[in-house]
């Protein structure tokens, strides 16, 4: 293995490393001995590739986090707060504020109102088409865990043509590898919520499902991770992939009144059915797969 795929496979598990742990109390040492570079001139790298600090990025992470929770939840937000790392809630309240423009009280609020606003107009919408609303279509399921190869796209998820140029690595380096085959199952792997985090820090993993003995070294920013077992709540997405975001709306939408689970702090996973490539875009099927509880 060359010095340039060692650094990568360093900066990699440091990110993997903030991101499970960026709830705690992260000191610089804990950055040295993960990333083997001094706090200063891996503070440096990451801000050149990252553009934010690594301070600034668990910072980021924490009030996401919050905002997810404030989102999709009725925790008290001293909870809240006290759960992703905050010990004192005024300096939650002022961070967030700072943040996203409002307490998180207001925000939470605001999210309800959203919410709200989207039931009546989508209901509204379908009252006009037919006399009796249909209820929301999912099922439950419970997948086990899942090995993957993965590629990880970061930026707006409605550029379409970088998620795609993403996909166009990923299997460019998997036919290398000869990992592919009429039964290889395709996935996405959305980490997070773009009415949260900011448009150029959204990602997005592209990946394939590794059998057992599929089993190598990777390169590069190509990874290999395993998915935890979950439980989800299916939907099926008919169309374009561009179109995905009305059965998102139209899922969270009527969350409330059709599905009426609890939200998993999981990432939502995606599954392309068809080949794309002799498939017609409105005869695509996308499976789509949020965590619950």
């Amino acid at each position: 293995m060359n010095k340039n795929n060692t650094q990568i496979e360093r900066y990699q598990k440091l990110i993997e490393y903030l991101e499970s742990k960026f709830k705690t109390d992260i000191t610089s040492e804990d950055i040295e001995d993960v990333s083997f570079y001094s706090y200063r001139n891996i503070n440096r790298i990451f801000a050149a590739l990252q553009h934010e600090t690594i301070g600034q990025f668990i910072k980021r992470k924490r009030l996401e986090k919050a905002a997810e929770f404030l989102k999709y939840s009725e925790e008290e937000i001293s909870d809240i707060a006290l759960d992703i790392g905050y010990k004192d809630l005024a300096a939650f309240s002022k961070a967030f504020k700072k943040h996203f423009n409002c307490s998180p009280s207001k925000y939470r609020n605001s999210q309800h109102i959203q919410q709200e606003i989207t039931t009546r107009i989508l209901q509204e919408k379908k009252e006009k088409k037919e006399k009796t609303t249909k209820t929301l279509s999912f099922a439950i399921e419970h997948l086990p865990s899942l090995k993957i190869l993965y590629l990880q796209y970061k930026s707006s998820y409605e550029d379409i043509h970088g998620i795609e140029t993403t996909w166009n690595s990923l299997i460019k380096y998997a036919f290398k590898k000869k990992l592919l085959c009429d039964e290889t199952i395709l996935l996405g792997e959305i980490l997070d919520d773009d009415d949260i985090t900011d448009t150029l820090q959204c990602r997005y993993n592209a990946g394939i499902i590794l059998e057992d003995h599929q089993d190598f070294d990777t390169k590069g920013f190509f990874g290999i991770k395993e998915i935890p077992a979950q439980k989800y709540a299916k939907f099926i997405h008919k169309g374009s992939h561009e179109s995905c975001y009305e059965t998102y709306n139209n899922i969270y939408a009527r969350w409330m009144q059709d599905v009426q689970l609890e939200f998993a702090d999981q990432p939502i996973l995606e599954f392309y059915v068809n080949d794309e490539s002799t498939t017609p875009k409105e005869e695509l099927i996308t499976e789509i797969y949020i965590p619950i509880v």
